[in-house]
């Protein structure tokens, strides 16, 4: 007996997102549990915080965020070397 592979999928309802979870359901085996989670909720989005999401799409397997999610999004020392704020 083969335990299930938890897959959770955090998504704003875009088209990225929804080609994400296309990728996703794409790839899962019979032994994988897909949930597709709406970041509009709050409740959700407090549990997306918990895995450190920062950008969406965003996939967690097993209650680990998958690699090619990590450390995206928005941050002010990137944003301030991309020149934002030196205007004016």
């Amino acid at each position: 007996m083969s335990t299930k592979q938890k897959v959770e999928v955090f998504t704003a309802g875009c088209p990225a997102c929804d080609e994400t979870v296309s990728l996703v359901k794409s790839l899962a085996c019979e032994s994988c549990e897909v949930e597709i989670h709406d970041m509009k909720q709050p409740a959700v989005a407090e549990r997306a915080k918990g895995f450190g999401i920062r950008s969406l799409p965003a996939v967690v397997i097993d209650g680990k965020l998958a690699d090619c999610c990590n450390g995206r999004g928005p941050d002010a020392d990137t944003l301030e070397a991309a020149g934002l704020g030196r205007k004016g």
